[in-house]
Parts: structure tokens; sequence; C-alpha cells
């Protein structure tokens, strides 16, 4: 009985050690500890409400998030950062999930955060709170298992250029622009986007994106590899359109398999070497000889 126990057990913990690795992207970064008042901020938050952030998750595994509020140019009230939170959970929660596209209604992509709500909570410890709420979310959002794309039309904005760095990739329309203006409004990033934008293009052009405040145009974006293409078209449904199509190279195939490369990558990018390897090995066991891969071995034998 004793072998046969220990073998149930053994089994038992490496399933909970490998849950415990896929789970580790939902770790909020701050809590209690830090200072952090979650439930107080969104109290605060609840007070300012305004435009809506939508989330269509489509058959082919596709999800379609929207940012709604086109006569702010879709600035971020304090109930669309709550929305924004809720939509992610949602996002995790996506089984078959693969990829995500992020966009902003009335061919703008986002102006940042309301400054009425901004006014409203100019306090230190309020400004922190909301720093905290919203690198969390765009943490997590960052760390889902599925392919994202920010398509950038019109304007991205102070927070909404920090959002577009919280995806995979960036695709740009014919006139639209990145912009950290940050330093206008006498601030530094607070939503996680200088982190973010160091580990894209390179400490030293963050660093003149940063302190120019410089609008950041396609093609000046392309140089930077801030952005992966200069779409053709500026009308939404066209754009909408060709940011599908762009995406879709990438999300053929299994969920299971697209969304275990998004996960190695992403324990690449931010463990040490050695935690990233054994994430690696991890994730491995989840889909060798699962039923793609078994799939693939009787379809086409290697060596031809």
């Amino acid at each position: 009985l004793f072998p046969e126990m220990a073998i149930s057990l053994w089994k038992n913990l490496l399933q909970t050690t490998k849950e415990r690795i896929l789970q580790q992207r939902r770790v909020s970064l701050y809590n209690g500890a830090h200072g952090y008042e979650e439930e107080l901020i969104k109290k605060k938050f609840q007070q300012f409400a305004g435009g809506s952030i939508s989330l269509s998750k489509e058959d082919n595994g596709i999800g379609i998030l929207t940012l709604n509020n086109p006569k702010l140019m879709n600035a971020f009230t304090g109930t669309m950062m709550l929305e924004l939170q809720e939509r992610v959970t949602e996002l995790e929660n996506w089984k078959d999930g693969k990829g995500l596209i992020i966009y902003g209604a009335g061919n703008t992509f986002c102006s940042g955060s309301d400054l009425n709500a901004v006014k409203a909570i100019s306090n230190s410890q309020d400004g922190m709170n909301m720093c905290m709420f919203m690198q969390n979310t765009l943490t997590r959002l960052m760390r889902l298992p599925l392919i994202s794309v920010a398509l950038v039309q019109g304007k991205a904005v102070g927070g909404g250029a920090e959002l577009t760095t919280a995806c995979d990739f960036r695709l740009m329309t014919p006139g639209s622009e990145i912009r950290f203006v940050h330093k206008h409004m006498g601030l530094v990033p607070g939503w996680g986007g200088a982190a973010r934008l160091v580990r894209i293009v390179g400490s030293g052009a963050a660093l003149q994106l940063l302190s120019g405040a410089a609008r950041v145009d396609p093609e000046r974006a392309l140089r930077l590899g801030l952005s992966e293409e200069t779409l053709a078209s500026s009308d939404e449904t066209g754009a909408l359109e060709e940011a599908h199509a762009w995406l879709s190279q990438y999300t053929e195939g299994p969920a299971s398999v697209i969304r275990a490369v998004k996960k190695v990558v992403t324990a690449g990018r931010e463990l040490p070497l050695e935690a990233a390897l054994r994430t690696e090995k991890d994730i491995f066991g989840t889909v060798w000889g699962g039923p793609a891969n078994l799939q693939a071995l009787v379809r086409r034998p290697k060596h031809k």
C-alpha cells in the first residue's frame, strides 16, 4: 500500500506545483503589506462613472477588448479602471482563448486617465493606490496566456501609451501616434509603462521618449521596434479586419499549444534563467504526449 500512496501523493504534489506555477501570473504585485488599500481605491473609482470596457470572445479564440468613452477620447474614468480589472479576470478564466486585440472606439485609442478623476484623487495616498491598482491589472493583462496586440488608431497618450506596452505587439494605422506625455503633466508613468517600455525599445530610446515627450508616428515606432506594422486602413472596420488577419498568423493551432507558447515566453522574459528553464520544463510537460503532439507525430514524421 505504501508505495502506491507515496506515488499518488507525489502525483498530487506535482500537479499542485504545476498549477501553482501556472497561477503565478495571477498573483498581485501589491497587497496590504505595501500600504495598498484596494477596497478604498475601488470605492473612490466608483464615484467617477462614465464610459465602458467591453469584451467579445470569438469562437476562433480571439478576444476583442474595446475602450469605449469616445467623447473623452477613451480616457479612463474610475469605473472603466474597475471594468478593466473585471475583463482581465474574465480573460484569465477563458480557457479557449488564444489571442486578444485591444482598441478604442471612435477611431482613437486612449488619452490616458480622465482628468476629473485625477484631480479628485490628487493626494499622494490615493495616487499611490491608483498606481498600484493599475499596475496590478496591467501586469495580469501582460501575463495572460494570450497573444495580445494593441491596435493604435488616432492617439495613444499618457496612460493610453502605457496600456499599449502591456500588449505583446502594437499595430498602428496611418496618422496615429503614441506619446508618453507624462513629463508635461509633471509626472512619470504610473501604470508600469516605463518599466515595460525599457524592455520593448531599450533604455536609451525609452529615456528619449519619456524625457522628450515626443509624438511617435508609425514610421518612428517601426524604427524603434515599438510597432510591428503600419496597417493600410484608417477606418475602424478595415483596421480591425487587418489586425485580426495579422494576429491570426500567430494564433493558428490548438489553444493548449498557443497558450503554452505564450507562457514559456513570459517565463523567459520575467524570470531568472534557472527558474525560466524549470517553468519551461513544467509547461512542456503539459503538452508533451498531448492531443496536438500525438496527432502531429501521426500526421507528419519529421525526417523526409
